[in-house]
């Protein structure tokens, strides 16, 4: 009878612990996945702030190595994010190790500014990569040069991943480029082992290169085969590989500013290429306000996912926290699509991700993509039946450069909005900081087409200071939602909007 009782208690535990489990929902992050989380300053496991820009990332064994700029300006917008600034000097080339790319250890400094007119001493480094020479037995670092050496393609060599990297020699030309010199460039590995460069040309940047690095040490760039020519000019060209298919992929020339990242594709690393094509979602916020920096393929046990890294140069463009943005890219076919979240899961043992519980799946959500000032606005659409307006979006927001407004001259209504699909059921908050001159007949701030009735919440009085709004409780039964500002206003009503956020509870 006891050991009756014993099963019974223990199926009753079971069932409770059931009941527990799926009270708390299901998720699709596995045990070791780790949560991935953008427009932040990133920190190392000690805490202290991540400086890695315009870098490249080297896998050894189980260890990804992440290499990258540490800019002066960097440390000053860090800082103090309210003021950008034009500090480019250089400080130093950092490097980073993780086994799960979420957590950074510094492994130091492999390359430091010198200041007494030596090797180092340079007026610019940039876009640095690394690879490993099997023959040499060496890491070699590749980086674009400026100093008292010269301009060129620089390297160094060490024997370890982690350095200190000790220069070897600068390379000022590369055959068959224009130019003689890269813009920006990248280095990749195939699956062989065989290392390149890929790179647009110094001026104009209308030429897109791909380059063996010699074999024997990987210290010279081979002669360049022209595998893409667009005369507006690419940077940040970075590549990858996807179930046999090579990917070059660069930002428009916006300066520091975000981007659409423009890819070409082919079966053959030095083509043919397929005819230049925008990423998928890549315009809806311009790559989440970056531009094209890296790409890392996570092999595992489960398959194969490849992470694009972008460099949101937000020490001097302003637009936005956070220097480095990661996001994982889908597929349908050969078709590769950005996945723009704020946050997502990345188990790198399996080689899978999986959106993290806290994203925001609202796009653009700070008006930071659009760059210069203007009407249409990625990302959103906007309805009026008044052009009153000269610009959508206001100089100074609440964060960053910009903000959204509704404004006239003349009496006006006018709504601007955006449309989410793909969105999970559930209950989620809406959140928004707002400022408003009062006045107005209407204006609001809802959502609706979310499967229950319309939600608002009204702004139609003044309202001098950034202050945040909040819509709780909206319970998402078919996928989808619209959030928007709605406004019927008199002639010289305004009103701002800056930083929504739409998050699962």
């Amino acid at each position: 009878m006891k050991q009756v009782f014993k099963r019974f208690v223990g199926f009753q535990c079971f069932l409770l612990l059931l009941l527990i489990a799926c009270s708390f929902g299901v998720t699709t992050a596995s045990a070791s996945s780790q949560k991935l989380t953008n427009d932040v300053f990133w920190k190392d496991t000690s805490n202290n702030p991540i400086y890695s820009q315009g870098g490249g990332i080297l896998k050894v064994g189980n260890t990804y190595y992440w290499y990258g700029v540490k800019y002066n300006g960097a440390v000053t917008y860090y800082n103090n994010p309210t003021a950008l600034n034009s500090d480019t000097s250089f400080n130093a080339i950092t490097c980073y190790s993780s086994t799960d790319l979420v957590h950074w250890t510094f492994e130091g400094n492999v390359v430091t500014a010198a200041t007494d007119g030596s090797t180092w001493d340079a007026d610019w480094i940039g876009r640095v990569g690394v690879v490993y020479n099997s023959i040499t037995q060496k890491y070699v670092l590749v980086t674009q040069y400026q100093g008292p050496n010269g301009k060129g393609t620089a390297f160094a060599t060490s024997s370890t991943p982690t350095g200190t990297f000790t220069y070897d020699r600068l390379q000022p030309i590369i055959t068959n480029v224009v130019n003689e010199r890269t813009g920006d460039q990248a280095t990749f590995v195939d699956d062989d082992g065989k290392a390149y460069l890929v790179y647009s040309n110094r001026a104009g940047r209308a030429n897109i290169y791909i380059s063996p690095l010699r074999t024997s040490d990987y210290l010279n760039v081979e002669p360049a085969t022209q595998i893409l020519n667009v005369p507006a000019g690419r940077e940040g060209n970075a590549m990858f590989k996807y179930n046999g298919v090579y990917y070059v992929c660069g930002s428009e020339l916006h300066g520091w500013n975000a981007s659409k990242t423009n890819c070409i594709s082919s079966t053959n690393i030095y083509g043919p290429y397929s005819s230049e094509f925008v990423m998928g979602s890549t315009d809806k916020d311009f790559s989440h306000v970056t531009q094209t920096g890296l790409f890392v393929s996570v092999q595992g046990t489960s398959g194969t996912t490849i992470i694009y890294g972008g460099d949101r140069w937000s020490d001097f463009a302003g637009n936005g926290i956070g220097y480095n943005q990661w996001m994982p890219i889908s597929f349908n076919g050969t078709t590769p699509t950005l996945n723009s979240l704020s946050e997502f899961n990345i188990d790198a043992a399996a080689g899978t991700w999986s959106t993290s519980g806290g994203n925001n799946y609202i796009l653009n959500p700070s008006y930071e993509a659009d760059r210069v000032a203007q009407n249409a606005l990625a990302g959103w659409t906007t309805w009026t039946n008044v052009t009153t307006n000269p610009n959508a979006n206001l100089s100074g927001g609440h964060t960053g450069n910009w903000a959204a407004k509704q404004t006239g001259t003349a009496a006006y209504s006018a709504t601007r909005y955006q449309d989410i699909s793909n969105l999970p059921n559930g209950t989620y908050t809406l959140k928004a900081w707002v400022k408003s001159s009062g006045g107005q007949s209407s204006a609001y701030i809802y959502v609706s087409n979310y499967g229950g009735t319309e939600l608002r919440y009204n702004i139609n009085s003044a309202i001098s200071s950034w202050t945040q709004i909040t819509i709780p409780n909206i319970v998402v039964t078919n996928g989808s939602a619209r959030v928007a500002l709605y406004s019927v206003a008199n002639a010289g009503n305004w009103a701002y909007v800056d930083d929504w956020s739409l998050v699962k509870n």
